[in-house]
């Protein structure tokens, strides 16, 4: 077979791969994992050259996930355990290293797009979740530490975190609002955003290099929300019927309503005067994408959700398997009335959307928190004296 041969072979290959086709419906593919292997083996520049990837994410859980599962770090704990860093330093190390890492082996595409994608993130410490100033102070510390233009800094949209968002868009910090499960609260964590850049461009300073994404959760929605309509099924009331309607598609019709309002907020004259000095909108991230219910698709979420300024962070098995069997369509706007409809009949059930997105958030940062403290006692564990010694 001759050289070009192959590199027709490739190109037939990478056109089929559905994740290379996402690109054309405008939407970005971000994997929700990282490990230090991925980049030391080399199979980080393969996920970017044959799959299109164009960013990654991370949160407590997934380095908690890491670092206790890998015996890659096991070196570097022993050598800053030497120099007297207790558990908490050691994580911070450990974790803004292979932010940076993989924030190195996504700059040339950060470069390619002038900014567009190519991104890192890492999260605050989740004990500052309800603590603004305390988030300030720490986003600026892990901005500076970074000291890469291709990173997020990830601050949950909990009441506190809003005012955090909008100082620190307004110091010029890229920002991934997380934890957003309900539209009020994706329209307000829009707002903090605009508000900081026009801030920023008040002060005279530049907006262009700015960015922003509003990690908006979805199968944790439908996780919540399906037993409430499974239970109404089950009792064969006169509302069974729309509790089968609305059974696993909660998730998915939020979605297709935070874009409409998306595109309300960045499409009108207020943003406009940003855009015009080079702001950038604040994309809708598709969090939360891996299917949890094992009757549904496991490409489910990938799927309903795809659209034009966009992005979708998919964990490594969700990835996979949207590569192998994934169908790409624009799919986000699609049957918009009915998924408008079915959001607005859920308290006829007794379904308060809002009460269920507070308790999602409230959840949320309980889930993170955990890993968080269980990895801080995992690397006081690793770090002890007795275990060094055996080292």
């Amino acid at each position: 077979m001759n050289k070009r041969t192959e590199l027709e072979m490739d190109h037939n290959i990478m056109n089929n791969n559905p994740l290379m086709q996402l690109e054309e419906y405008g939407q970005s593919i971000w994997l929700d994992y990282i490990r230090r292997d991925l980049m030391l083996s080399g199979e980080l520049e393969r996920l970017i050259k044959e799959d299109g990837l164009r960013g990654m994410t991370s949160n407590p859980a997934i380095f908690e996930k890491s670092i206790v599962d890998s015996q890659d770090y096991n070196a570097d704990i022993l050598s800053m355990t030497k120099t007297g860093m207790d558990a908490k330093a050691i994580y911070e190390a450990l974790s803004q290293r292979d932010v940076q890492m993989a924030a190195d082996e996504f700059r040339p595409l950060y470069d390619k797009t002038d900014g567009q994608d190519g991104y890192v993130s890492l999260e605050v410490n989740p004990h500052l979740a309800h603590d603004t100033l305390g988030t300030i102070a720490e986003a600026r510390r892990l901005w500076s530490a970074l000291d890469r233009p291709n990173v997020f800094i990830k601050v949950p949209a909990t009441t506190e975190g809003l005012p955090a968002i909008q100082q620190l868009i307004s110091d010029g910090i890229n920002v991934n609002v997380t934890l957003l499960f309900g539209l009020r609260r994706y329209r307000e964590a829009a707002e903090a955003f605009i508000s900081g850049m026009e801030v920023r461009l008040a002060q005279g300073n530049d907006v262009k290099q700015v960015a922003s994404v509003a990690s908006f959760f979805l199968s944790r929605i439908d996780s919540l929300v399906d037993p409430l309509l499974t239970t109404i099924i089950e009792q064969n009331t006169a509302d069974q019927s729309l509790a089968r309607k609305l059974h696993g598609q909660v998730a998915v019709a939020s979605a297709q309503m935070a874009y409409q309002i998306f595109k309300d907020i960045f499409h009108n004259e207020r943003f406009n005067k940003l855009s015009i000095n080079g702001a950038r909108p604040q994309r809708v991230l598709w969090a939360s994408t891996g299917t949890k219910n094992p009757t549904y698709s496991d490409v489910k979420y990938i799927e309903a959700t795809i659209g034009p300024d966009t992005v979708d962070t998919v964990p490594l098995k969700t990835l996979n398997a949207f590569r192998d069997h994934g169908n790409t369509t624009n799919s986000l706007e699609h049957e918009i009335q009915l998924s408008a409809s079915l959001l607005e009949r859920l308290p006829e059930l007794g379904i308060d959307i809002d009460k269920i997105a507070q308790q999602l958030e409230d959840e949320g940062v309980e889930k993170f928190c955990e890993p968080f403290d269980k990895l801080m006692k995992v690397l006081e564990l690793r770090s002890s004296p007795q275990l060094m010694s055996e080292l």
